[in-house]
């Protein structure tokens, strides 16, 4: 038979998930499944011509088990450690429009709303986008997923939201799925109409916009298959869309069979958590002024806390309680937040942050940015975790130790010898440790 790759010689295989568990919560976060070589005994997989992991164990095992197959590539992996691709649960990759001077802004002293009601913000990169072609939104929407593969990164959420009329949302979906179509990268879309209101507009007059006209017209055209949207989001917060205008459009939007994926309690306690829970939502991102009644409900109702701590680095933020989350049952996953706010690829970075910041363990974080980033995008039946059937998406480290690629602070470029997407290396730095049949 013929398999598409054979990756040998690892010192670990780090599976995450051993048993087909789809979310980890509490004490689980910390219990990883890990294959781990021994007495000189080297460790690896088979991946199938379809891109799919078909068997893991030690090689001598494999070697044996499927002598009679023939691979398109070998990958020695001399040592080096394993890993699930990274899953980035939260992005804003599709803009153009530079806001580097808000950086300065707010190192003195200028908030996040001071920002957006100068004129800045979320409305400066509208009134880039809603000007933008789309191939000066394409091309370097692109060029964010290599650098955000180069990373270790194999599955990306990926918003609208910077159009806020139905031209521009379309045009940036329309953009999004051509990247779905055209790059390895998986992306799960994401229709962000209500991101902030536009300028001319009151909040009630743009929840209106959205329900009566964007929705539908997004809905028509995915019944007609020019585009595909996976989730619907909204800013829930103080200024932007308050909480019943945030329920009736995330309601309007899960009756088009959308996830509910949203941004919630960030600037200020909305009651986020506790909507979440009564629209049974997929997940909430931000989330650092949750309450207590809204870690409950999210618990209660299975809904996934995406946290994004380089968010609340950026803009000096109280951090999400994360560790209350995790001990009183809520899963919580992990996103990087790319936008022109918080420029970051990096789930490596985004995971020492974690550590550091939000009092995560290594196990924690990379359980958060893999299995259960998944699980927030509905996704962690094909992918966030190294089990048989599963996509073959893969990080092959420099080091033995996986916990390497969080321990090396900014140097994760250094310690990613190679990325794989189902079964096909997209990312390389040792082209020689790859044997071509």
């Amino acid at each position: 038979m013929a398999g598409l790759l054979r990756v040998r010689g690892a010192s670990q295989v780090v599976q995450v998930c051993r048993e087909g568990e789809k979310v980890l919560r509490g004490a689980s976060m910390k219990d990883i499944a890990v294959i781990q070589g021994e007495n000189g005994r080297g460790v690896g997989l088979v991946v199938d011509g379809n891109g799919l992991i078909a068997d893991l164990g030690f090689d001598d095992v494999l070697d044996a088990k499927y002598s009679d197959w023939s691979f398109k590539e070998t990958v020695l992996a001399n040592g080096s450690s394993v890993l699930p691709g990274f899953v980035d649960a939260h992005t804003h990759p599709v803009w153009v429009g530079d806001r580097v001077n808000e950086f300065a802004m707010k190192l003195a002293g200028a908030t996040y709303m001071d920002i957006h009601k100068s004129g800045g913000g979320i409305n400066f990169t509208v009134q880039c986008v809603r000007s933008a072609t789309h191939k000066e939104l394409y091309d370097p929407l692109v060029q964010r997923l290599w650098s955000m593969m180069r990373c270790g990164t194999t599955t990306v959420e990926a918003k609208s939201g910077y159009g806020l009329e139905t031209e521009s949302e379309v045009k940036m979906l329309e953009v999004l799925n051509n990247a779905r179509q055209e790059h390895p990268m998986d992306l799960s879309i994401t229709y962000c109409g209500a991101h902030a209101v536009p300028r001319g507009l009151s909040s009630d007059e743009a929840t209106l916009s959205i329900i009566e006209e964007q929705i539908p017209t997004i809905s028509d055209l995915s019944s007609k298959g020019q585009i595909h949207v996976d989730n619907i989001d909204v800013f829930c917060e103080k200024g932007v869309f308050d909480l019943e205008q945030s329920r009736r459009i995330l309601a309007a939007g899960k009756r088009e069979g959308w996830r509910i994926n949203f941004h919630g309690d960030e600037l200020h306690p909305m009651g986020s958590g506790e909507l979440a829970g009564e629209l049974e939502a997929a997940a909430v991102s931000h989330l650092e002024e949750i309450s207590d009644a809204g870690i409950a409900a999210m618990s209660q109702c299975g809904s996934i806390g995406v946290l994004l701590p380089t968010t609340a680095y950026m803009l000096r933020l109280r951090q999400p309680p994360a560790r209350k989350m995790i001990e009183k049952g809520m899963a919580i996953a992990l996103g990087s937040d790319f936008n022109p706010n918080a420029y970051c690829y990096s789930m490596p970075l985004v995971m020492h942050l974690a550590c550091v910041n939000l009092r995560l363990s290594m196990e924690e974080s990379l359980v958060a940015a893999t299995i259960n980033a998944a699980a927030a995008l509905g996704l962690s039946d094909v992918c966030g975790s190294i089990e048989v059937g599963k996509k073959a998406d893969l990080v092959i480290l420099s080091a033995p130790k996986w916990e390497n690629i969080i321990y090396q602070f900014g140097c994760h470029r250094d310690c990613i010898q190679h990325v794989i997407k189902e079964g096909n290396i997209v990312y390389s730095t040792k082209e020689e440790a790859i044997d071509v049949s």
